[in-house]
């Protein structure tokens, strides 16, 4: 019987040190843009010697699994409570702080990152994958319903046929559009300007491993990162806010901005006063100026490795 790609369906967990999670119903997570590399390996030629043409025979070392899925960017439903993709910030190096019925924070971290099992259903063939990490992108066009991008890496494991699983969706809400009405309170260096895009990637750097004779023969790591990203906004004159005199001020960092969702439940505000911007360009939209502004996340000397400071998603 064939197998259906609409009938596809992911579950999260986080996991209790180097063990196996046991996924559950109301570990489904909604997402979009599911795929998976069910098998990324690299491959060894023997290139062995004969007196003929004809290929050799081709090892395969260090397999691995590679999972991407997109979520919307958008709250619980519930001040107070993380979003069902909250694991996966986690995974990635997300410190998450809980504020009883008011608010979920998240910051990176650098050390004691989670890592969660990622069970892959379609169609009644299970895809399982142990002791993952990654990393993610936040991108907001207007128009558009903002989402978070993932990326992991885990332990292979066999795959087996398996029933699709009953499962509880919750704790994500219906996302809203990135647009007036919707978003407000955008800065970028103080300038209240006109926001068309921004985007920013995490940059973890993710790395799988197998050692012989480790106490941890396989293992996912992430052993850095470097957040950075661009705001592409409408060009003002230089006596409003000159962006390229401030990308050239050695030293200068500045905020950036912005409130997304209008209800309690459904608010997310990321921010950050540790942007550096870099060089400026033009651009166009629909006839009019645009500037492009990349931009570089900088944790201050008093980001620890429990803590970092370069920006926060708060969910209110």
């Amino acid at each position: 019987m064939a197998l259906l790609q609409r009938k596809r369906v992911i579950l999260i967990e986080t996991e209790s040190g180097t063990s196996e999670a046991t996924v559950g119903a109301t570990d489904a997570v909604q997402v979009i843009d599911l795929n998976i590399t069910p098998q990324s390996s690299d491959v060894v030629n023997r290139d062995v010697v004969r007196p003929y043409f004809g290929a050799s025979e081709q090892l395969l070392a260090n397999t691995k699994v590679e999972c991407t899925f997109s979520v919307e960017f958008a709250g619980s439903g519930t001040a107070g409570t993380p979003p069902r993709y909250s694991k996966a910030l986690e995974a990635c190096g997300m410190k998450e702080s809980i504020s009883s019925n008011v608010s979920c924070t998240y910051k990176p971290k650098s050390s004691g990152i989670e890592t969660v099992t990622i069970h892959y259903n379609v169609d009644g063939v299970l895809h399982k994958a142990i002791n993952c990490r990654g990393t993610f992108s936040l991108v907001c066009e207007v128009g558009a319903i903002p989402r978070i991008d993932f990326t992991f890496t885990g332990e292979y494991v066999a795959p087996t046929d398996s029933a699709l699983p009953t499962i509880t969706y919750g704790d994500q809400a219906t996302p809203l559009i990135f647009k007036n009405g919707n978003t407000s309170g955008f800065q970028l260096l103080s300038h209240q300007g006109s926001l068309a895009s921004f985007n920013m990637d995490l940059g973890n750097t993710v790395e799988y491993r197998e050692l012989v004779g480790a106490a941890t023969d396989k293992e996912v790591l992430i052993t850095d990162r470097a957040a950075s990203g661009s705001a592409t906004i409408e060009a003002v004159a230089l006596s409003t806010k000159d962006f390229f005199a401030a990308s050239i001020a050695e030293g200068s960092l500045g905020n950036l901005q912005f409130l997304h969702g209008t209800t309690a439940g459904n608010k997310v505000q990321f921010t950050s006063s540790r942007v550096d911007i870099g060089d400026v360009a033009y651009s166009e939209m629909q006839g009019v100026v645009m500037l492009d502004i990349p931009y570089t996340l900088v944790p201050s000397t008093s980001s620890t490795a429990a803590e970092g400071d370069e920006f926060s998603l708060i969910y209110t």
